[in-house]
């Protein structure tokens, strides 16, 4: 009898407020990482520290507190940690699902929206400097490797996805004969990304993806004051400086050696990006539709990884890249360049 008296007696305590109860202050929901993981354990598995996660990830998503009534609501943070899970991770989605009791079509929903919700927010956080810190810029360009004047590198880079269907599949296909989605991205000096592009089918050239970019146009119009480095599938104009294919002379191999080891940036920022989201180094069975919402929001969260100063992943050893066509130079192209070389490399 009094064991069942001290049993009604820890349910009223439990029922009633169950931290009165001393032994269930230190329990823990083990269905809630914020809860059952420490900062180090939580960084490993979400990328983000735990007040990056409620203070600035957590608000651009727009996500509330009981949204509706209907059934068990799912708070707004495990909403979130369940697409950032699927980041950085690249796991099926039933596997995302099930650490939270949620089924693979709940997951797919979340992951769809919390994506939708931080591409969003790309204008906020993908962006080039503005033009009273181009100067700052130019010198932490100038430091890694002696090129003057540049503001940023350029490349494209693929993420592997499922075959979108049979009418479409081939335009997305590869020169390695994968499908893929072909992403631009532009860098600055601190591995921060400028400009994203994510929305155009793995068959299509570099080049092409750059023409019709809002970047082009910037720099076209003269909105951006500065060099960009691509490689040699881009042509070379007034802003943008490209290899030389076949260099000649002593000044023309200082050129190469300086482009190459600073446009070695962008490389660092596709195995960084691919390190810390893993879902972009696999191969994507998303909707084709959610896809670029998905790299933008990883591109997003690169981004505020950088400004809130997140521990940086060890870098992915890239896959040999897919080759591009080499454009060859013309002769507007070959006279900008080499004047160029003339003056800072002779």
């Amino acid at each position: 009898m009094e064991d069942f008296e001290e049993f009604v007696e820890f349910i009223n305590y439990v029922y009633n407020d169950p931290y009165d109860y001393p032994a269930l202050r230190y329990l823990r929901d083990a269905s809630n990482p914020m809860e059952c993981y420490d900062d180090v354990e939580f960084q490993q598995r979400f990328r983000f520290r735990k007040d990056t996660m409620v203070n600035t990830i957590l608000p651009l998503t727009g996500i509330l507190a009981n949204e509706n009534s209907r059934g068990l609501p799912i708070s707004p943070i495990i909403n979130v940690l369940v697409a950032m899970r699927f980041y950085a991770t690249g796991n099926f989605q039933i596997d995302c699902g099930d650490r939270h009791k949620l089924s693979q079509a709940v997951a797919c929903k979340i992951i769809a929206r919390v994506s939708r919700a931080l591409a969003l927010h790309v204008g906020q956080y993908v962006k080039f400097p503005p033009v009273n810190e181009l100067a700052a810029n130019k010198r932490k360009m100038f430091q890694i490797a002696g090129f003057p004047g540049a503001i940023g590198a350029i490349d494209c880079t693929h993420i592997s996805i499922k075959n979108p269907d049979r009418e479409r599949g081939e335009v997305f296909r590869n020169r390695k004969g994968n499908f893929s989605i072909n992403v631009q991205l532009v860098c600055g000096p601190q591995m921060e990304i400028y400009d994203v592009v994510a929305r155009w089918p793995g068959s299509v050239h570099d080049s092409r993806i750059f023409a019709n970019s809002r970047c082009y146009m910037m720099f076209e119009e003269g909105t951006i004051s500065g060099i960009l480095l691509g490689d040699s599938g881009y042509a070379q104009t007034s802003y943008m400086y490209t290899p030389v294919i076949n260099p000649r002379t002593q000044p023309e191999e200082r050129y190469n050696r300086a482009h190459i080891s600073t446009r070695n940036i962008i490389e660092r920022v596709n195995g960084v990006l691919k390190r810390r989201f893993a879902c972009l180094s696999r191969t994507l069975q998303n909707r084709l539709h959610n896809i670029p919402n998905i790299i933008v929001a990883c591109v997003v969260l690169h981004n505020i990884s950088i400004t809130t100063n997140q521990e940086l992943p060890a870098e992915l050893i890239m896959a040999e890249e897919i080759p591009v066509a080499v454009i060859p130079d013309n002769e507007r192209g070959s006279l900008i360049r080499a004047a160029f070389i003339g003056r800072h490399f002779t």
